[in-house]
């Protein structure tokens, strides 16, 4: 294949794809939102795009679907530009996504939450989907946040020895990562310390239901000074290993 994301396919192409076993198709449920003042609101789409497309490869015979961009985001609202989609919208669109996707002889399609606000939403949603495309196509979905925050804490502090500045959202794992993918896009000069202290199900609360900027002004959880394109390069790396034992056939 000259080419693996469906987006930047002829329809012939995927139609021959498909008749060559190219029935696996995996994407990203990202966002379009606040990351802090240094970073642009396409994080999550393009962290999971880049995601996506490294597991594809590893997966083999695997194409990528395009990343649904915007995501379930009200508690980001505070910050300017943040847009988010009610959770009925979000279904509906993951639903017909998966719904098309079958349609056209898709036989496993493998979807991740490149943002958490998604995580929840999915892991609901999961059972629809599955009855939407019916019993020859196989929906599995990745909601373990837990293990994606684990992979991010590991590998910087492998890489770089500065794990504790992981907190999950716009932080050193997450700069690193766009650092990597469009350094342009990236203000380092305006990286800086969020909320550093270990998150309770009290502050999980509070900005669930009064919104980050009430626990983190800046929109930054976690501390983004020190990132590298090094870090990044080695998260991108993990990140698909971890998706590839997920979406892996047994």
């Amino acid at each position: 294949m000259r080419e693996i994301q469906l987006e930047r396919l002829a329809w012939p192409e995927i139609r021959a794809a498909l008749e060559r076993g190219f029935e696996t198709v995996v994407f990203a449920c990202g966002a379009t939102e606040q990351h802090g003042p240094h970073l642009p609101l396409l994080v999550d789409a393009e962290i999971g795009t880049r995601t996506a497309v490294e597991t594809a490869r590893r997966l083999g015979k695997c194409l990528v679907a395009p990343t649904v961009r915007i995501g379930c985001s009200d508690h980001h609202m505070a910050f300017a530009g943040t847009l988010s989609f009610r959770r009925a919208t979000f279904d509906a669109v993951v639903t017909d996504y998966c719904r098309s996707l079958a349609h056209h002889g898709f036989r496993r399609i493998c979807i991740f939450p490149s943002h958490g606000g998604n995580v929840a939403p999915l892991s609901a949603l999961e059972p629809t989907l599955r009855n939407t495309v019916g019993d020859g196509t196989e929906v599995i979905v990745d909601t373990d946040l837990m293990g994606l925050m684990a992979v991010w804490t590991e590998g910087v502090e492998a890489a770089a020895g500065l794990g504790d500045k992981v907190g999950g959202h716009a932080d050193i794992a997450e700069s690193s990562i766009l650092l990597n993918i469009t350094p342009d896009l990236v203000q380092e000069g305006k990286a800086e310390r969020g909320y550093v202290a270990e998150l309770t199900h009290e502050d999980l609360g509070q900005i669930i239901a009064e919104g980050l900027h009430t626990v983190t002004p800046n929109g930054i959880l976690g501390d983004a000074r020190g990132m590298s394109r090094e870090i990044g390069a080695h998260l991108i790396d993990k990140m698909a290993e971890r998706l590839e034992e997920v979406f892996r056939p047994v």
